[in-house]
């Protein structure tokens, strides 16, 4: 969530100076009155006898020669404690820590709430993040050295981090794996026209090209002549095999020469580009089931649009339950100004991300790392 959100998110956990710290300070709980004895004449001083110091003694004793721990300037926390700080080691169980109450959290989760909202987080994952922080803080105490907003935005990072990290998938590792068993690897790619699949394809097969494998190209979308088009155009200029066919060809039957042509010449890889008409055309879910069938991929990758937002997660929705999408490429990603897409997708259909697409160009694709997102999430209240 990237311009708009972060310039939110900066907002939100800056205003401590707002609240009133008498709000969220637990009272000390009165002293009993010293009863007064009856007046004796005083005893002669005699040399007390030395007393070993218990454990609570020691420790009352060490506390007050301790040096205090200088206080952290308030409403400010450092990179480094954002990047690897837990919520949980800001909690404490001091007498002198600050009790964490309703009414304060409550206003920070309810604006953060919005944001997420307006920034095409899908409503199920806002309210998983916003729920998971509540229960872990309402009624928690809190170090004294740390603003409540502080706390609270650690324990957000986390719960971020647990969604995007859900069913991390590692493409090279996974590739390597499956070059092991047989060959060549069968990659399916679907989603709507427009969203930059075919582009991304051409990218894969470059990154793959550069690791030394060898890669077919499977066009396709047929429905389109302009696609077979686009897709030998990136076949020429990266130098790779494409098989094709004429449009308004069975798409399936050219899947399947694709890779009898692969198996043939001892190729590695089959990347195979897919027609993209709407996701509620049904027509096209019945052919993509038809290539599944044929080709019989060893992935099945949904490429997404980042700007469609909840548009892209109905979309990963149907061709998952249409064919059952292993993986998720999201393109545009350099271009999001909102970056919901990410969170919703990894957490509404469980579905890794793969990789996203910053760019025009063939290099512009990197694996997805949620740290490199919650960075990028984060960053402008890292300022």
């Amino acid at each position: 969530m990237f311009d708009s959100l972060k310039s939110k998110l900066k907002s939100i956990f800056s205003k401590g100076k707002d609240l009133k710290e008498e709000t969220v300070y637990e009272e000390p709980a009165p002293e009993k009155p010293v009863e007064e004895k009856p007046e004796t004449a005083p005893a002669p001083p005699a040399s007390p006898a030395p007393v070993a110091p218990t454990p609570e003694t020691a420790s009352r004793e060490e506390h007050i020669k301790a040096p205090a721990a200088p206080a952290k300037e308030h409403g400010h926390i450092s990179k480094k404690e954002r990047k690897s700080g837990r919520a949980s080691d800001m909690l404490s169980d001091s007498f002198l820590a600050k009790k964490i109450k309703d009414d304060p959290m409550d206003d920070i989760l309810d604006e953060l709430e919005v944001t997420l909202l307006e920034s095409d987080v899908a409503y199920d994952v806002v309210q998983e993040i916003i729920i998971g922080v509540r229960n872990n803080l309402t009624g928690k105490k809190y170090s004294r050295e740390y603003s409540l907003e502080q706390v609270v935005e650690i324990a957000v990072r986390e719960a971020v981090s647990d969604v995007l990290k859900v069913n991390q998938f590692d493409f090279d590792a996974w590739l390597e794996k499956k070059q092991a068993e047989s060959k060549p690897t069968v990659i399916m790619f679907v989603g709507i026209n427009g969203t930059g699949k075919t582009t991304a394809i051409a990218k894969i097969a470059n990154r793959l090209k550069k690791e030394g494998k060898s890669v077919v190209l499977a066009a396709c979308d047929t429905f389109r002549a302009g696609a077979i088009e686009q897709l030998s155009i990136h076949a020429d200029r990266l130098g790779v095999k494409i098989v094709k066919s004429q449009q308004e060809a069975d798409p399936a039957s050219v899947a399947y020469d694709a890779i009898e042509h692969a198996k043939s010449k001892m190729r590695d890889v089959v990347l195979i580009d897919t027609a993209g008409r709407m996701q509620t055309n049904s027509n096209l879910i019945a052919e993509m089931k038809k290539i599944a069938k044929i080709a019989k991929p060893d992935l099945k990758v949904f490429v997404g649009d980042a700007l469609a937002g909840n548009d892209a997660i109905e979309q990963a929705k149907v061709f998952d339950e249409a064919i059952g999408v292993d993986a998720i490429i999201l393109t545009k990603i350099d271009t999001d100004a909102k970056g919901g897409a990410a969170l919703s997708i990894a957490k509404t259909i469980g579905k890794p991300i793969a990789f996203v697409c910053d760019g025009q160009e063939y290099d512009d694709i990197e694996k997805f790392d949620a740290d490199w997102m919650l960075r990028r999430l984060f960053e402008s209240s890292d300022e």
